[in-house]
């Protein structure tokens, strides 16, 4: 039985996830008290009609969240497995939507919302320190949500459910939080530098070709290529369900993007979900 516990931060969409997966066969229950797991838990486990479980957990239970990983560590111990999906967003998202949506934040009472939504990310996030996937849903439309969710919980059963995003960045503003594997590649030659091509970026063709013409990218892009094939599956071997690769340029506009879409067209050939993002890009 597949069980899957939403948490983050209110306003982050943790109701919608539920409602996506609740369309998806699992049987869901939100806001349910932390010290009700492991009954319900149990209980599922002997309904043969129940294979899939979602358990929606957020501030509300403010006392009991300090038990959490206590009940959960008890409870894998006693042979069940759980997933912890991790809801996010930026500080002054969570606040727009509260402001949008005319709501209070379930700690500021009367007081100030953002104060609320301070004081919950100190409370709940060893939950992030632990979650197994965490979506940010900051510049998420609720139909991109909806997507992201059916990629992570699909059941495939083969190695399409291992998710790879590719970012491309910037090192002027910055390496993604998010990334687990980082690729300078300021060494290949910059079209910055070249006056009709400056104003382009690595999704146009003349600036690719410029980048992918050096011998040097040439050899990076199979030794990229190489390493990543042997990687994944490896990652896969220990229990890893996602993995974020980042190539960083000077600015994330040229060299960085040209990369990025290099190894996505390369991943195409191999059975995983992948993503591209450019992060920096519009800058």
């Amino acid at each position: 039985m597949r069980n899957v516990i939403v948490t983050g931060m209110s306003g982050a969409g943790k109701s919608t996830v539920i409602r996506q997966l609740e369309d998806m066969g699992y049987f869901c229950v939100d806001n349910i008290p932390v010290e009700l797991i492991p009954t319900l838990t149990k209980t599922f486990i002997n309904n043969e009609s129940i294979d899939k479980v979602a358990l929606g957990i957020d501030i509300r239970n403010r006392d009991g969240l300090k038990e959490l990983n206590g009940i959960l560590n008890s409870l894998k111990e006693d042979g069940y497995r759980f997933e912890i999906l991790f809801m996010d967003a930026k500080d002054e998202t969570l606040l727009r939507r509260f402001k949008e949506t005319r709501r209070n934040h379930p700690l500021s009472q009367k007081g100030r919302i953002d104060r609320g939504i301070e004081e919950e990310r100190s409370v709940i996030e060893f939950i992030k320190e632990n979650a197994d996937y965490i979506v940010d849903t900051t510049d998420m439309l609720v139909r991109d949500l909806k997507k992201e969710v059916k990629k992570i919980f699909r059941e495939d059963g083969d190695d399409n459910d291992f998710f790879v995003t590719i970012l491309s960045f910037g090192f002027k503003y910055g390496i993604p939080k998010d990334a687990d594997l980082v690729f300078d590649v300021r060494f290949l030659p910059n079209p910055f530098y070249e006056p009709e091509l400056k104003r382009l970026t690595g999704n146009d063709k003349p600036v690719s070709d410029f980048v992918m013409a050096s011998e040097v990218a040439k050899q990076f892009e199979l030794k990229l290529f190489e390493m990543v094939e042997f990687l994944i599956p490896n990652y896969i071997n220990e229990g890893k369900t996602s993995l974020v690769i980042a190539f960083g340029c000077t600015g994330g506009k040229h060299r960085s993007v040209t990369f990025a879409n290099e190894l996505a067209r390369h991943m195409e050939q191999l059975p995983y979900t992948v993503k591209v993002e450019h992060v920096d890009i519009a800058r």
